[in-house]
């Protein structure tokens, strides 16, 4: 595939990994990259299923990704990973708000299936789970948190042999401190303390990950995704065991490997 002022390339294990010198470049170089994997799957077969992280660190892909040309959205089926539980309808934290402002509203999928946190949340895990398992997941668009979650799997509610397919979840600490960081939170009073979640083993289910992350506060999570032990401590190091996941970081958050 072809990317965009990549300055260094290597791969851990199974995991591609693509180095950038800023934001920009990384999201369009991912951008392209899903683009691609899009169209090539939709002259293959009739729809194509995604799922989307919604987070300030996958701004730059969703935008670059808006801008790609020739991509027939109306066979594209959309999902999104994570879901606050607690807050009103109508309030702009919300993953799905999110997503649809920043690229829903903008590509019009031909379907779009969000969690919905204001039904009862067992009912709702078991509700998107079937919409999810209904078949295979072609493209997931993923982060990592400053905590190496993927997804709401922090450390502590991690588990990569999980029998759920979407699944209530205590948030962390370190999580929820990471809300306010980006900005999306003004206290972290007002970040929601628990949330629904794809689960691990739903999440490598994926045919193709693109997993993007950016940021100096990224760092250590980096670090350790690419360099620790592959267990729960740090969730995304099981991206090192994907056959198909290619990490996308800039400078700032590849930083920290330098001396690896």
């Amino acid at each position: 595939m072809k990317t965009s002022n990549v300055i260094l390339m290597k791969q851990v294990e199974h995991l591609n990994v693509q180095v950038f010198a800023n934001r920009e470049d990384m999201g369009t170089s991912a951008a392209i990259d899903v683009a691609s994997t899009i169209k090539e799957l939709l002259s293959k077969k009739a729809r194509v299923r995604m799922v989307f992280a919604a987070a300030p660190s996958q701004i730059e892909l969703l935008k670059s990704l808006i801008a790609e040309p020739e991509i027939d959205w109306k066979r594209v089926t959309v999902f999104h990973m994570d879901e606050y539980l607690g807050l009103s309808p109508n309030a702009s934290q919300r993953f799905g708000s999110f997503l649809m402002e920043h690229l829903f509203e903008h590509v019009k999928p031909g379907e779009v299936f969000l969690i919905d946190s204001t039904n009862k949340p067992e009912d709702e895990c078991r509700r998107y789970g079937k919409l999810i398992n209904q078949e295979p997941i072609d493209i997931i668009c993923l982060g990592i948190g400053e905590n190496g979650h993927i997804a709401f799997n922090d450390p502590p509610v991690a588990d990569f042999q999980d029998k759920e397919v979407a699944k209530i979840v205590e948030l962390d600490e370190v999580c929820r401190w990471q809300q306010v960081n980006d900005g999306c939170f003004q206290q972290f009073e007002d970040v929601p303390t628990h949330a629904i979640t794809l689960t691990i083993p739903t999440i490598l289910s994926g045919a193709n990950l693109f997993c993007v992350v950016p940021g100096k506060t990224k760092q250590k999570a980096i670090k350790e995704t690419l360099t620790e032990t592959i267990t729960t401590n740090c969730p995304a190091t099981i991206l090192r065991r994907h056959p198909n996941c290619t990490l996308y970081v800039d400078s700032e958050a590849y930083h920290g490997c330098l001396d690896v």
